[in-house]
């Protein structure tokens, strides 16, 4: 009598490669705001812990006190140096006109002394005269360009004054919800020291799960994940972001970084697990029991007309009780359904199908 082996067929199921890994929550982009100008006391907090702020809200207000005295001293320097280039303005007027004169009289004494009508001393004391007029001329409209630097330096003094001034908002650069202040009113403002305001640009939140070095390889961009939170029974859902290139050298960790797609849900600093979509297809499958080995290869009993036959197989996903065959079998093909059981290759046997079997 042959005796009864369980069998299966080989058919095609839905399946899923997934990836298994946990980590903590940090933001995607975190901001710190400092000051943009140094040495002014702060004089109001208009933001806290947990505030979600726009792109250019103000988040504090420094003292303007000082820069509006220098400013007043600004103003005054640029209203002297416009006084003086009307000052100057007129001197060369004044020059050129003594110039021209001046050189209309040596043109007269040159003439007159080729007449002979002129002695030698006025004709050298009207061109000498000629000269020191041009000189003036020089000298005058030097000053003109000296009262208009001066104009200038003012000018651009007031605007850096106006700048400074702008700048004792300090405002958010990017929209956000702040994590911490530490800023306080009085204290005076400098960029060398802690941020006054740190932000988690847009709210955005991502898990940085660790992974191993053997899965990492199958990570990438845009693939689907599931989150949970530790303690907890809820599930959020994520995309993977970016896959890191390199992996520890200590832990042989590596680290993907997933987006969280409702971060309002989740906190900073929280531990979450991660179940990472890989692949997924309906593809040909057996039973997990039936797939055994040979050295290094996957191998199956396939059973045809009640003989058993050694078939070696290459596999694919796992996933549950069911393993993807992607080489050596076929649709329909039957299997031995316990890769232990008593049989070797070329045993005739009497099949009993694995449904029946538990029917």
């Amino acid at each position: 009598m042959l005796p009864a082996i369980t069998v299966s067929a080989v058919t095609l199921h839905d399946l899923s490669d997934r990836v298994i890994a946990s980590g903590l929550v940090g933001p995607v982009e975190t901001i710190q705001v400092q000051p943009l100008i140094e040495g002014q006391p702060i004089e109001r907090l208009l933001a806290d812990v947990g505030d979600k702020v726009t792109a250019g809200q103000v988040l504090a207000v420094l003292s303007n006190t000082s820069l509006d005295l220098q400013e007043s001293q600004f103003q005054a320097s640029l209203a002297a140096a416009r006084a003086s280039i009307a000052q100057a303005e007129a001197s060369v007027i004044e020059a050129q006109a003594n110039a021209d004169e001046a050189a209309r009289a040596a043109t007269r004494s040159a003439t007159l002394k080729q007449q002979g009508n002129v002695s030698q001393a006025a004709y050298d004391q009207a061109q000498a005269a000629s000269l020191t007029a041009n000189a003036r001329v020089m000298v005058s409209r030097q000053s003109l360009e000296a009262a208009r630097a001066q104009a200038s330096l003012a000018e651009a003094q007031l605007a850096n004054i106006d700048l400074q001034l702008s700048r004792t908002q300090v405002v958010s650069p990017v929209a956000g919800e702040i994590t911490a202040r530490n800023a306080q009113v009085g204290a005076i403002a400098s960029s060398g020291g802690q941020p006054m305001f740190t932000l988690i640009r847009d709210g955005e939140l991502e898990l940085r799960a660790d992974i191993a070095e053997g899965d990492l390889i199958h990570l990438a961009a845009d693939q689907k994940a599931r989150l949970k939170l530790a303690g907890t029974s809820e599930i959020l859902t994520g995309t993977v972001r970016l896959v890191e290139p390199t992996i520890d050298a200590t832990t042989r960790l590596g680290r993907a970084r997933i987006a969280i797609d409702d971060p309002t849900r989740i906190r900073a600093g929280m531990f979450v697990q991660a179940e990472i979509l890989v692949a997924e297809r309906n593809a040909l499958a057996a039973p997990v029991s039936a797939v055994g080995a040979s050295g290094t290869q996957a191998t199956v009993m396939r059973v045809r007309d009640g003989r058993v036959e050694r078939v070696f197989v290459t596999t694919g996903i796992r996933e549950g009780m069911w393993v993807e065959i992607t080489e050596g079998l076929s649709e329909g093909d039957v299997v031995v359904t316990k890769a232990g059981a008593f049989v070797r290759d070329g045993d005739q046997i009497n099949p009993v199908p694995a449904q029946a079997e538990t029917n």
